[in-house]
């Protein structure tokens, strides 16, 4: 639709022979002082306005922005594109399926439901990794892949012909993000004659990445993500931007990981939820791109909604890197200097709040066990472990939080070491929990090989090269590489115990891997290619070896993981692994020839070398100037224009896949994979009238920083569970259970999942992990799932408690949807992430908080209450109210702060959600 153009900003841009409309920001009182993230969304509003949900009072509310207001003026953002993985992808896609079969059913035009915006999805959170070390890893782990999934091939095969506008890349290509911004981002956008920032919305939280590269979007929900490719501008508050200065140049031997950690845990202090973050000054020059994107990739960990670089050269660098077309990089660097887009490292734009790095201060550094923001320098790494050693390990007497300084190092024991483990004492847990804790007790492994070893705590049992945050960055992937060259070089190996896995972001690492001669010495310390994709991060690291796995679990062994992914929430990685490290490529290869947490890299030997002399970290790091010399000679765009060409058409076995035909999807009722969900059963032309909730039980009592990953089904199907039955009763084996995520498509199994982490500490069960509820019709103990569908039979809706950041992590649909479907009406929280918020919302879940200084323990609230929630019903006049009164039988009330901020959000709610929503706009036009 044309803009109405009430600013007179349209006008022609030339560049070279080609000829573009643009809307030009500079007509606007007040652009030049904003910054760059809000001169972007500007001109969004400048091209799409309507006179309707975007007027001339919005355009001139951005551009008379007041930086020290609290958020309140509501826009509505037109993303450019939206971009998928598959796991919450095909959810999208099968809500699609459904709504032509809805638009059908209500007399309407079903091949009308299409993407009206670019939409692409990439396929690349099913590849599991199964098979590691060894040659054929890679060829093997994908032919597993296929036959796990290919009913959900076929369905994204059928959706690529059926949509318009909607794209597939295959399996065996590459992690989305990392296509992403090699590939499929534009960074100015080019179509039906017009040219204007390229902005997207994605259904990972991680599509921040393409931060780096000067495109302003984030990550949304799968459901909100649909109403964008059917047209739907996302509401928003026009948000607070936080400046972050960077000046400095890094010091050597740290990396991008130890930079983006470092400003991951700068900013969680801070505190930027639901604010955008700007990097700007005169470091931003010295910030490769690779790195950028490193930055912005992390965004989610610390909570903003953007982490953005602007356009600069070194944008226009990478984009010629990658193969870009001549008049593409051409249009990018003319429309930017056009429109005020362009770095000035001497800028000062008006910002709401300012922080500053001063680059050189960068340290070598780690995170974790169980939070990105959780920074452990690597000097203090030893010491830190063995702190919080004590909270995943049984003991005997008290814990007093005693540090590992408190214990001579020669003393120290070095967990799961094969040299020489009877020299060693194994006093770990004592370390950890003070005198009164027992002393661990090694376990004795006999390995695959019939070599036998000794697993202690703190054993590394991982070593993952994983996740788009590193492995798109050749600086940490090249010297990940060279380290691993020049520690072979020194005769050490990785210790048999560690599962040692590489899954590179896209082909063109392997194409420079091999260019540079090194994929051997990767390989000969077990790094072999296990895939393209997202595996170890996302949970899929596959199955420890059988004997490492019994060991663990016999004797309790909290063990280690070690990867360069941007996760490492509890439960995520492995059910066997209790602490999770994020750490850079190299580090990732140090800890597999180390074997241990429990080892101080600075000062302690990694191994014996072959000539019989102890080798250090210190030893085998490579230069930085080694590192570039390496980038210079083995990287260059034709790898990318050739490992490109043809993304979208894949490899023989995905072609040759039987595709589905017609315009509304033949589901299968057998199928274990897609369903058809309910969510539009006995849908009405018109919403019915939002209802106040009364008799409402707790079914669950959460506390602080639970996780979408605590909530939406992830991982792997245990048989006992709920989903394990639901397989087992539909007649598919043990062995083809598939991950949860796999089977996305499939509301009986999710709802199943949901609320399932074997790390969910539900304070109606004390003392107990996993997806456990009390059914208080009962007083029994249940599975959350179970007891929902006892709630559902009498008629009880329900309600979930919960702490600060509830709903933090990846944005994940299904952790709104499953709410909603075991039959969640509305969740009382201290505080939430954006994402969840809305997500909840746009599932037709009421968010509410908790006055400001109160909880669920300062109200009196146990969980066992009946809940009244009144004043809901002013939904019904068209205004959203500030409160509504809760009550509960136990004679606790107060005024819970209603968590819809916008209108837009309002009328998501009030039609029972956002697909019906946009499914009725749809009917009415």
């Amino acid at each position: 639709m044309a803009s109405l153009d009430s600013f007179g900003a349209k006008t022609e841009l030339r560049v070279g022979d080609a000829s573009y409309e643009i809307f030009t920001i500079d007509k606007v009182d007040g652009h030049a002082r904003l910054p760059y993230s809000l001169k972007i969304l500007l001109e969004n509003l400048l091209r799409t306005e309507d006179g309707a949900n975007i007027t001339g009072d919005h355009i001139r509310a951005l551009g008379s922005w007041d930086p020290t207001a609290q958020p309140s003026v509501e826009i509505q953002f037109t993303p450019s594109r939206v971009l998928m993985q598959d796991f919450t992808g095909v959810p999208c896609v099968v809500d699609l399926a459904t709504m032509r079969e809805a638009v059908r059913d209500l007399q309407g035009d079903p091949t009308k439901v299409n993407p009206l915006a670019p939409a692409e999805l990439v396929i690349d959170h099913s590849v599991i990794a199964d098979l590691f070390g060894r040659e054929d890893a890679f060829a093997r782990n994908v032919e597993l892949e296929y036959e796990r999934n290919k009913e959900r091939y076929q369905f994204l095969r059928w959706g690529q012909t059926a949509f318009n506008e909607f794209k597939v890349v295959p399996p065996g290509t590459g992690i989305v993000h990392q296509v992403n911004i090699e590939y499929l981002a534009r960074t100015i956008m080019e179509r039906n004659g017009q040219a204007y920032p390229d902005t997207v919305v994605g259904t990972d939280s991680h599509t921040t990445m393409v931060n780096g590269l000067g495109v302003v979007g984030w990550g949304v929900g799968g459901i909100e993500a649909e109403a964008a490719m059917l047209g739907q501008p996302v509401s928003m508050l026009i948000p607070r931007v936080v400046g972050f200065k960077l000046h400095g140049e890094m010091p050597a031997g740290t990396t991008a990981t130890d930079l983006v950690l470092t400003i991951t845990e700068m900013l969680r202090q801070h505190g930027v939820v639901g604010k955008f973050v700007e990097f700007y000054g005169p470091g931003v020059s010295a910030v490769p791109l690779a790195n950028r994107a490193t930055i912005g990739n992390m965004s989610p960990e610390y909570g903003s909604t953007v982490a953005i670089f602007p356009i600069d050269a070194e944008t226009v660098r990478y984009l010629e890197l990658t193969g870009r077309s001549q008049e593409q990089v051409a249009l990018v660097e003319a429309y930017a200097k056009r429109q005020g887009l362009w770095h000035d490292p001497a800028a000062e734009p008006d910002y709401s709040e300012r922080l500053e790095l001063d680059l050189s201060t960068i340290e070598p550094s780690l995170a974790g066990p169980k939070r990105p923001q959780d920074r452990v320098p690597l000097a203090n790494a030893k010491t830190m472990f063995r702190s919080a050693l004590g909270n995943y390990v049984d003991v005997e007497g008290p814990a007093d939080e005693a540090s590992a300084e408190s214990f001579p190092a020669s003393d120290s024991p070095t967990p799961g070491h094969a040299d020489d483990p009877a020299d060693r004492p194994h006093d770990l847990v004592s370390a950890a929990a003070g005198a009164n804790g027992r002393a661990s007790n090694p376990i004795l492994v006999k390995g695959d090989d019939g070599a036998e070893f000794e697993l202690d705590h703190g054993a590394v049992v991982i070593a993952a090269i994983t996740s788009c945050t590193n492995t798109s960055n050749p600086q940490v992937m090249l010297g990940a590489a060279l380290l691993a060259r020049n520690a072979v070089d020194k005769g050490l190996s990785r210790k048999p115990w560690v599962k040692t896995t590489l899954a590179p972001g896209s082909k063109v690492v392997m194409d420079y891997y091999e260019r540079a001669g090194l994929t051997p010495y990767l390989e000969k310390l077990g790094f072999h290619l296990v895939g393209y994709g997202c595996t170890t991060c996302i949970g899929n690291s596959g199955p420890l070896p059988e004997a490492v796995s019994a060991a663990v679990n016999e004797a309790d062994l909290s063990v280690v993981s070690v990867l360069s992914g941007n996760r490492n929430f509890e439960g995520r990685i492995n059910p066997d692994v209790k602490m999770n490290y994020l750490a850079s490529p190299p580090l990732v290869v140090a800890y597999a020839l180390a074997g241990t947490m429990d080892i101080d890299l600075a000062n302690e030997p990694l191994g014996t070398g072959s000539d019989g002399q102890p080798v250090y970290l210190r030893d085998i790091w490579p230069s930085a100037t080694e590192i570039e010399d390496v980038i210079a000679k083995a990287i260059a765009s034709e790898m990318f224009t050739r490992d490109y060409a043809d993304v979208f058409a894949g490899d023989e076995r995905w072609q040759s896949l039987p595709t589905p035909t017609g315009d509304t999807f033949a589901w299968d009722g057998d199928s274990t994979y897609v369903r058809k969900p309910p969510y539009f059963e006995g849908m009405a032309r018109e919403p019915q009238p939002v209802s106040d909730i009364a008799g409402a039980r707790v079914l669950a009592k959460l506390g602080d920083s639970v996780t979408t990953d605590h909530i939406s089904p992830a991982g792997s199907i245990k048989a006992d569970s709920p989903a394990g039955e639901y397989l087992s009763s539909h007649g598919v084996a043990r062995h083809e259970f598939n991950s949860y995520g796999s089977r996305r498509g499939n509301h009986e199994v999710m709802i199943r999942g949901t609320f399932a982490n074997i790390r969910l500490r539900n304070q109606l069960v004390p003392g107990v992990e996993g997806g456990f509820t009390v059914n208080h019709l009962t007083g029994e103990q249940a599975t959350i799932y179970d007891a929902s569908v006892a709630y559902a039979e009498a008629g009880v809706p329900l309600v979930i408690l919960a702490g600060k950041e509830y709903g933090s992590g990846s944005s994940r649909d299904w952790a709104a949807k499953g709410t909603m479907l075991l039959g969640v009406r509305a969740v009382i929280a201290e505080s939430y992430e954006r994402i969840h918020r809305s997500n909840l919302i746009g599932m037709g879940v009421l968010p509410l908080q908790y006055p400001a200084g109160e909880t669920a323990e300062s109200l009196g609230l146990t969980g066992t209450e009946t809940f009244t929630f009144s004043g809901v019903v002013a939904l019904n006049d068209g205004e959203t109210p500030a409160t509504v009164r809760v009550a509960t039988d136990s004679g606790v009330e107060f005024d819970a702060v209603v968590r819809i901020d916008t209108p837009g959000e309002a009328d998501y709610y009030r039609h029972g959600g956002i697909l019906q929503y946009v499914l009725r706009k749809m009917l009415g036009s």
